[in-house]
């Protein structure tokens, strides 16, 4: 009886170990994000707030013009900052079955940058938390099992230019952003156009597709993607389904990211934005 109740007081101490190990973590693991947020933000009100205007749309592709007035941004203010919070299923690989995740993401608009953070359940006990950062022309994407085992801490020329990409194709959700003086615009035809990005060290392009009503219903780029450790450009795209007003601008806040590879298409992310706030640089 007494090694019984010896073994439950070893287990229980163990249990009560792994808790507070997992919970330091978790704290350590928000505070750096908090950190990162803090630091995005910083000094963001220093210049003055603009309204836009329908000659501030003069010169860019028809469609752009088209989507930008039906976004509803002209009398509005030009967004300088986003937050927003989202939704979804994502995988890995193939084969791999779908799993839920929360998110919370942030975007600078004058020094384009965002912070995404994620919380990933894999199981009712096991989780991970991801935060991909871009950040003066950097990007940066770590993962950490239970808050605290690194699992991907990436980084290097192919991120940085994901991560401009990603940015780009986002700018769907903060619609003012187009008209910032790093986008480069063409029109490729009626209903799409090219957007070229230049930031830090990195210059990247993706086309920009629009249906009859003026609605962006797809962002496709060539994006590097990593398998096994080796990075090579793909055909990345991101569809997009429906639409909705969040404080008077209107977004599309569903859609999914797809790879479209020889070996077929690999749907990865569906995403679904829950809520959505312009010019409040503040974290959630």
């Amino acid at each position: 009886m007494k090694i019984i109740v010896w073994i439950l007081n070893i287990l229980i101490f163990i249990v009560i170990v792994g808790f507070v190990i997992v919970s330091i973590g978790k704290m350590m693991f928000n505070n750096k994000v908090k950190s990162e947020i803090r630091q995005l933000f910083a000094k963001v009100y220093d210049k003055e707030t603009k309204i836009i205007t329908e000659k501030d749309l003069k010169g860019l592709p028809e469609s752009v013009q088209r989507w930008l007035k039906n976004s509803n941004v002209v009398g509005k203010e030009r967004i300088r900052t986003v937050r927003l919070k989202q939704k979804g299923i994502m995988r890995l690989k193939k084969e791999q079955p779908w799993i839920k995740y929360r998110v919370e993401q942030y975007y600078r608009v004058d020094e384009p940058s965002f912070i995404w953070k994620a919380k990933v359940k894999m199981n009712p006990l096991l989780y991970f938390n991801g935060r991909d950062i871009y950040y003066k022309g950097k990007g940066n994407m770590l993962i950490k099992l239970l808050s605290l085992i690194p699992v991907v801490n990436a980084k290097g020329k192919e991120i940085d230019q994901g991560t401009l990409l990603r940015y780009l194709g986002e700018i769907v959700w903060f619609p003012t952003a187009a008209l910032s003086d790093y986008i480069k615009w063409e029109e490729v035809d009626s209903n799409s156009a090219k957007a070229t990005m230049s930031y830090g060290e990195i210059t990247a392009s993706g086309i920009f597709t629009f249906n009859d009503k003026g609605d962006v219903i797809s962002f496709t780029a060539k994006r590097y993607m990593e398998t096994n450790g080796q990075f090579k450009l793909e055909t990345w795209t991101i569809p997009l389904d429906e639409y909705k007003k969040f404080n008077g601008i209107r977004i599309p806040y569903k859609g999914r990211v797809v790879w479209l590879l020889d070996s077929g298409d690999f749907e990865w992310y569906y995403f679904e934005i829950t809520d959505i706030e312009y010019n409040k640089p503040k974290i959630y």
